[in-house]
């Protein structure tokens, strides 16, 4: 008889990731979990002396019930100086990040798969709602099922050696029949658990991290203005890293018509105002590129420029510096940069940039 294959399954707590301990129990597999410590939020503490969080709590108990091995990593020190750093530098350039992108990639993965070698697991699997698909012997990421829980936009960035070992049992799922699962599993508690949707490091307005990380922020980014395009100041704003592209509510200034974010400034702290027709635009440029080679500049794809909006068609033009020239076949509303353009045919992932400030595209020619 063959031996069952070991999967590492990340472990938060949840009913996602607990519904895949499950499902691969189900199907054979002997599971392992996994649970990364990376940041304490004072609310995963119920009382002063709890040494460690709530999920890890969690999902060691569900371990337990399920008979499973657990094992717990405090990796919080390289959170710290990896992700959440870079989270609060992107700010402070007047940028808009993705923390989760960046985190997937080159963090959570990188733990998974190298605890998974450490314990004699054969592949790592999580509760992402995206499904892994073969295409000319390669794996490539492709869009769950259920299309408003799809997470394959924060996926991006994963290579084809991270995909060739993953598991997404939840990819041909939708969200209530997960949660129906679970409780018939016997897990009604763990079913109907609230779920958050903001980055796990940030619990509530992001901008009240930034203040508690940064010292002296608010004295640092005061004193800036709005402006409108002729550079005309319009108002005092509290400081441009508490703003993003396309945002209009909060701006706490009385124009006599809506007003949007257009572009901000972190060198001269000023903030750029405008209609919502400005915010529109034709052509993206994205850095940190990831494109499949098989895809020629005229191949007509699809692009999704945030997590909640549709992808837009597009054809994609690879540069010769690594970077790409995004031209959408509709006008697309606030390309924010700093945000993540992710590129699709049909379902499936076939790349991704990060995207820049659009005064850059005067430093290339279109072909």
């Amino acid at each position: 008889m063959a031996q069952k294959k070991r999967v590492l399954v990340g472990m938060s707590g949840g009913v996602d990731s607990s519904a895949v301990c499950m499902m691969l129990q189900d199907e054979g597999y002997e599971v392992v979990g996994l649970t990364l410590r990376m940041w304490d939020v004072p609310s995963q503490f119920n009382s002063p002396d709890q040494v460690e969080p709530n999920h890890i709590l969690e999902a060691r108990e569900l371990a337990q019930k399920l008979g499973i091995e657990h094992h717990t990593l405090d990796i919080r020190k390289a959170f710290r100086t990896e992700v959440v750093q870079a989270f609060i530098d992107e700010y402070m350039r007047g940028r808009t990040p993705n923390p989760c992108v960046m985190c997937n990639r080159f963090f959570k993965w990188k733990y998974l798969l190298d605890e998974a070698d450490r314990l004699q697991c054969d592949m790592v699997a999580t509760g992402h709602y995206a499904r892994i698909i073969e295409r000319d012997g390669r794996p490539m990421l492709a869009c769950g099922t259920d299309r408003k829980k799809d997470q394959s936009y924060f996926l991006w960035r994963l290579t084809e050696e991270q995909l060739s070992r993953t598991i997404f049992p939840l990819g041909e799922r939708n969200k209530q029949d997960i949660k129906e699962y679970v409780r018939q599993k016997g897990f009604t508690q763990k079913a109907e658990k609230k779920e958050s949707m903001e980055a796990c490091f940030v619990p509530d307005d992001y901008r009240d991290f930034l203040r508690e990380m940064v010292p002296n922020l608010d004295e640092q980014v005061s004193g800036g203005f709005f402006v409108d395009e002729t550079g005309r100041k319009l108002g005092q704003h509290k400081g441009y890293p508490f703003y993003t592209i396309g945002q209009r509510k909060g701006l706490e200034i009385a124009l006599g018509h809506p007003a949007y974010v257009i572009r901000i400034n972190a060198a001269k702290n000023t903030i750029r105002l405008g209609n919502a027709d400005e915010l529109l635009q034709s052509t993206a440029l994205l850095s940190n590129l990831r494109f499949d080679p098989e895809y020629k500049p005229q191949t007509q794809l699809a692009v999704r420029i945030r997590y909640r909006s549709n992808a837009v068609e597009a054809t994609i033009e690879c540069q010769d510096d690594g970077n790409a020239i995004v031209n959408f076949a509709t006008p697309v509303s606030a390309l924010t940069p700093g945000q993540s353009a992710v590129i699709y045919d049909g379902d499936v992932v076939v790349g991704g940039g990060i995207i820049e400030d659009s005064r850059l595209l005067k430093n290339y020619k279109s072909s």
